[in-house]
């Protein structure tokens, strides 16, 4: 999915961040939990696929409530009510030209839609309460919790500290919990965050639930570290007709998870058909090109340099794999997964994403891989997936890797390959062969090696006289109408010509030549 365009919306003197996602029939406003960034979280996988499922049936409305993300900061010394809070939802509706809508609210959203609901039933036609409560102290956290989460977020904001009360599975997770600490950085600031978590604190809509009148549905996952399920069985006794699903899981964000189940419950009960999602086996080749280091960079650039770096290299990774043909592209986080109908495309659309990254200055690490996937929408997964995954995860920053199989299935194309140690890969029973990609301009070998002078004499008549024309600074296109060859033939001999006289690129074949011209 391209990237989304951010606007604001006026509330009162604030200015409220929203998203329009999709061009769906019925309008599906999304109040986010306690923190969120409207440009950051699209940097997860889980987001992104949330928001990808949603908008296949319906124009999603997100936003950042006041306070966090990207709208407007609040006074710590005049906390709003909730009353002043749920208003944003009817700012941003305003601006987005929603007349009427379903509200999703998550966690802290949850009686913000509620009360928008109570108050303007005649723009709410539905509501999706996922993680819900009425009432903080006795459902989230007692007076005692909340002050020890409120030394923890005042020393702790931005380390990731608080990962362990919303997600604590994922705590393990190296990569994600570097993640969690740059979302809690960009969501807040640590006093946002404790105004936030008191304003929080304040929240009790008991009183209005026997006024809801709309459709409800109540998802609440079974083991929520946050909200106890006890919170969405209280609110289906009190509001009339309200349904309840509860799923296993024990994750609290909406984003993480077993998120298509959470969809399909949301897609039902919304349009009143549950989606049925073709499952497909096809052979496929896989590229997965990740940003080594990506935190860390994100960390010295700076926010805003390192988004405008980024937006410049997805837009530069878009144009490279439709120019190639990908038949499927999917971002999760600092990577981009791409499926294409051969090696040699993914291989190619690597050595033009390298020459991206490059330019960019940013580190690319690539692994191309061929193997059986399952394709479902806008799914991919399988063992496939997964092990190009590992290939481009012990591939070095600059290296394009790829298993043994798609170099051996690039036959014929013009590409080089070297061999590089084997790789274990879980589900995989034995250790998997890897090779490296050589682009044409860098075929030195891999491995240091006595250097031998190189001679004419292992070159064929015709490549020595394409390596002539070389010499004369004819390119390809060139060189292939002058011997009435395809420039792939072309393209191929030079290659070959580099790897034989162990030279790195055409301008040192050319000095070679003219060097042994005058001999």
């Amino acid at each position: 999915m391209k990237p989304v365009e951010t606007r604001y919306a006026r509330s009162g003197d604030l200015h409220i961040a929203y998203q329009v996602v999709g061009q769906g029939a019925l309008d599906l406003v999304f109040a986010p939990g306690f923190i969120s960034n409207l440009d950051v979280q699209w940097e997860d996988p889980g987001y992104s696929r949330l928001l990808t499922r949603l908008s296949a049936f319906s124009r999603v409305i997100p936003f950042d409530k006041r306070g966090t993300g990207l709208s407007d900061r609040v006074d710590a010394a005049a906390l709003p009510d909730l009353t002043a809070r749920m208003d944003d939802i009817r700012a941003v509706m305003d601006a987005a030209g929603s007349g009427r809508a379903a509200i999703l609210g998550a966690c802290e959203g949850a009686p913000m839609a509620m009360l928008f609901a109570a108050t303007y039933p005649e723009r709410t036609r539905a509501l999706v309460l996922y993680g819900g409560y009425a009432h903080f102290h006795s459902c989230v956290m007692d007076r005692k919790a909340l002050e020890r989460f409120l030394d923890t977020a005042d020393a702790r904001w931005g380390s990731g500290a608080t990962l362990e009360s919303f997600a604590p599975r994922l705590t393990k997770d190296a990569r994600f919990a570097r993640w969690w600490a740059r979302f809690e950085r960009l969501s807040a600031s640590p006093g946002a965050a404790v105004a936030l978590a008191r304003m929080n604190a304040a929240i009790d809509v008991r009183g209005v639930l026997s006024a809801l009148r709309v459709p409800t549905l109540l998802i609440h996952r079974t083991d929520d570290p946050q909200v106890s399920p006890e919170a969405s069985r209280y609110l289906k006794q009190k509001i009339a007709g309200a349904r309840l699903v509860e799923l296993p899981g024990s994750d609290h964000p909406i984003w993480l998870g077993d998120i298509d189940r959470i969809a399909d419950e949301i897609e039902e009960f919304l349009t009143g058909t549950r989606p049925v999602r073709e499952v497909d086996r096809v052979l496929a080749a896989l590229l997965v090109a990740r940003i080594d280091g990506a935190e860390r960079l994100a960390s010295r650039l700076g926010d805003r340099a390192w988004l405008k770096r980024s937006e410049d290299f997805r837009a530069a990774a878009f144009a490279a794999t439709e120019r190639l043909c990908a038949r499927d592209i999917r971002w999760e986080g600092d990577r981009l997964v791409a499926r294409f109908d051969g090696p040699a495309r993914a291989v190619r659309t690597a050595l033009v994403l390298r020459q991206a990254g490059e330019a960019l200055r940013l580190p690319l690490a690539q692994g191309v891989h061929v193997g059986e996937i399952e394709t479902g929408g806008e799914t991919m997964t399988g063992l496939a997936v997964q092990v190009a995954e590992r290939i481009a995860q012990s591939a070095r920053p600059g290296d394009i890797a790829a298993s043994s199989l798609a170099a051996e299935l690039s036959a014929g194309s013009g590409l080089h390959f070297s061999a590089r140690d084997a790789i274990d890969v879980e589900g995989h029973g034995q250790p998997l062969a890897i090779v490296l990609v050589i682009a044409e301009q860098h075929l030195e070998p891999a491995a240091a090696r006595t250097r031998v002078q190189p001679s004419l004499d292992v070159l064929t008549l015709r490549e020595r006289e394409i390596l002539t024309l070389v010499a004369d600074g004819m390119r390809n296109p060139a060189i292939a109408a002058s011997l009435a060859l395809s420039e792939h033939t072309v393209k191929r001999h030079v290659a070959n010509i580099l790897a034989k006289l162990d030279l790195p690129s055409r301008t040192a074949a050319a000095a070679f030549s003219v060097g042994q011209a005058g001999h």
